[in-house]
């Protein structure tokens, strides 16, 4: 599906509908150092196996797709969820 890169809609902090740039969230790299990763690691070690059940097929073949809107006036950043969908571009 093809986004539009620029939407008009309501901008919170501007209290008006402005012209708001579209990206699309992108995730970034997981730390090895934060305390759930250390606790995880720490309970698959010895005896005992893997503290949780393995996900051995995925039940869903899309996801939804999250959207960043930027504010052009005031440069707000807020986020908004977009549909389920295979294949997301900006046209």
């Amino acid at each position: 599906m093809k986004a539009p890169k620029v939407i008009n809609t309501y901008c919170p902090k501007c209290n008006a509908k402005t012209p708001h740039t579209v990206s699309i969230y992108r995730k970034g790299k997981e730390s090895s150092l934060r305390r759930g990763a250390r606790h995880h690691e720490w309970e698959l070690h010895g005896y005992g196996g893997q503290k949780f059940p393995e996900q051995k097929r995925k039940a869903k073949t899309t996801t939804k797709q999250l959207l960043k809107l930027k504010c052009r006036q005031c440069g707000y950043t807020l986020d908004r969820l977009g549909v389920r969908l295979r294949k997301l571009e900006l046209a």
